[in-house]
């Protein structure tokens, strides 16, 4: 049984201390096999079988989900607390898709959460998943536990919304043994392709997600085109020396769905 302590805790609370040196390892070997089956590759770009997706591999995802609203974050170190709930973001933004497939895009699955969430769309308000008893919205992972107790812009790279203007969904989950090489991958894959950067010799425009999350990335143009620098490769990176600022921002949401 959860005690009432637990259950009157916050998202961010849930996270506020880490078992520094634990040698807990969560099991992600059922995402593995989900995105190894489901995510499929074209060029830089990633895009999620959604149609193909068999029951029984329904019934995993969901299972998996469940495993991880099980464990107790407490018991985990920082790179173990980050793969948790990276994976366990991406994991039921995946479900909640699929509940709701076919769809055009993810901003079409109103499931409620408040005022904001009627005008926007989208299920990121509503509560959808659990820790120790605290319900969570994706906007929970995101904003209220991911952003400011791990203050790492790279976990903007980490999170897929199931939109083709969003960074890849990776083809496996998060680890903590392998945290730092897996998030600086997703940085240089989303950076250095047309979909996080485009780069002309006369106009630089970018993700929108440099726009929203700005504060993350150094909080200015100069922040975000110095964030670029640092995992683009050539022809990019010397066509970032051109630039001090920002000509304009672009987002597709579209669903990530494999073309047909």
């Amino acid at each position: 049984m959860v005690s009432q302590q637990a259950r009157a805790e916050g998202p961010a609370e849930l996270f506020a201390n880490a078992a520094t040196g634990s040698q807990v390892v969560v099991d992600h070997s059922v995402w593995d096999g989900i995105l190894g089956k489901y995510v499929k590759r074209r060029g830089n770009t990633t895009s999620f079988d959604y149609k193909s997706v068999l029951p029984e591999d329904r019934q995993r995802l969901k299972h998996y989900i469940s495993q991880l609203e099980g464990v107790d974050p407490a018991t985990l170190d920082r790179p173990e607390q980050f793969a948790l709930l990276a994976n366990l973001y991406n994991a039921k933004t995946i479900d909640i898709v699929l509940d709701h497939y076919p769809v055009a895009s993810i901003k079409n699955i109103s499931l409620g959460g408040g005022l904001v969430a009627t005008f926007t769309g989208g299920p990121w308000k509503k509560k959808v998943t659990k820790l120790r008893g605290v319900e969570l919205s994706l906007d929970d992972i995101e904003h209220g536990i991911l952003r400011p107790v791990f203050h790492d812009p790279r976990v903007h790279y980490a999170l897929n919304c199931a939109s083709i203007g969003c960074p890849n969904l990776q083809t496996e989950g998060f680890t903590g043994a392998k945290l730092e090489t897996q998030l600086d991958a997703a940085a240089r894959e989303f950076i250095n392709d047309s979909h996080g950067v485009d780069a002309s010799e006369k106009a630089l425009r970018v993700s929108e997600i440099y726009k929203w999350f700005k504060e993350d990335f150094g909080g200015d143009d100069k922040g975000v085109i110095t964030h670029l620098r640092a995992y683009a490769s050539e022809p990019l990176s010397k066509r970032l020396n051109h630039f001090e600022s920002i000509d304009g921002f672009f987002y597709n949401w579209k669903l990530n769905d494999v073309d047909r």
